[in-house]
């Protein structure tokens, strides 16, 4: 069982920001040149679920953890509210188009989850239908995996003075104000609440680990994504093609 509680939000102590961000620097080189040969290889397919509370930085890991792959190979997808027309088909609908093909990376910024969190921390959905909606997401990221879809899913673990403090910076800072909305009035109330359903979700969702990356330091969050990727990537054994 996973206990967010005793997880720590910060970097172990004996990391220092200079040697890590300059590792980075090397991780994203590496990075370019696994996803080339990933591509190439064409046996497998990435998806990458980024989900954490508001403001735990999934566009910023995206920008400085990943975008030194080529374009041409990966892909984003942001999940936002469901439309009217989504609301008309099952959950998973506007899921399904986005899984990547082989040889692709596929990012997705919120994910399946939120069908789940949302509804968990605004009650608008019985308990049934939620553990119906785990079991289903269960069988689906088996039924990926069975079919060469390699998934990575990071919870970006930010602790609550951190959000009060990167909301504020919304209102202040002239490059993040554009982000701000008045409903961020209310993230902090809901704290509790996000992290109760998040518990839920990671012990619950959990066929696949989870990678629970402290995200209240960014360059700490950002390497960190980088090297499980890596990681990932080496495991794989891939190879050019002989033509």
């Amino acid at each position: 069982m996973i206990d967010l509680s005793k997880i720590d939000t910060f970097p172990p102590g004996d990391s220092h920001k200079a040697k890590t961000k300059k590792n980075l620097k090397k991780l994203r080189k590496e990075l370019f040149q696994l996803q080339n040969k990933f591509y190439a290889d064409g046996r497998y397919s990435i998806l990458i679920i980024l989900q954490g509370v508001d403001a735990s930085g999934k566009d910023g890991t995206i920008r400085h953890a990943f975008s030194s792959m080529n374009p041409q190979g990966v892909q984003v997808k942001s999940f936002k509210k469901p439309t009217e027309d989504e609301r008309q088909h099952d959950f998973l609908w506007r899921i399904y188009p986005h899984f990547p093909e082989k040889g692709m990376i596929k990012i997705f910024n919120r994910s399946y989850y939120e069908d789940i969190l949302v509804p968990s921390v605004e009650k608008t959905l019985s308990e049934d239908v939620l553990k119906h909606r785990i079991n289903l997401i269960n069988e689906l990221e088996h039924h990926l995996g069975a079919n060469n879809t390699v998934i990575l899913k990071f919870y970006l673990h930010l602790s609550e003075e951190e959000q009060k403090k990167r909301i504020d910076e919304r209102k202040t800072k002239p490059h993040k104000k554009w982000k701000y909305a008045v409903e961020d009035e209310l993230i902090p109330g809901q704290w509790e609440a996000y992290r109760t359903a998040y518990h839920s979700i990671i012990n619950n969702c959990n066929q696949l680990p989870w990678h629970i990356v402290p995200a209240d330091k960014r360059w700490y969050r950002n390497y960190t994504a980088a090297n499980i990727l890596i990681e990932h990537l080496e495991k794989l054994n891939l190879q050019y093609p002989n033509n």
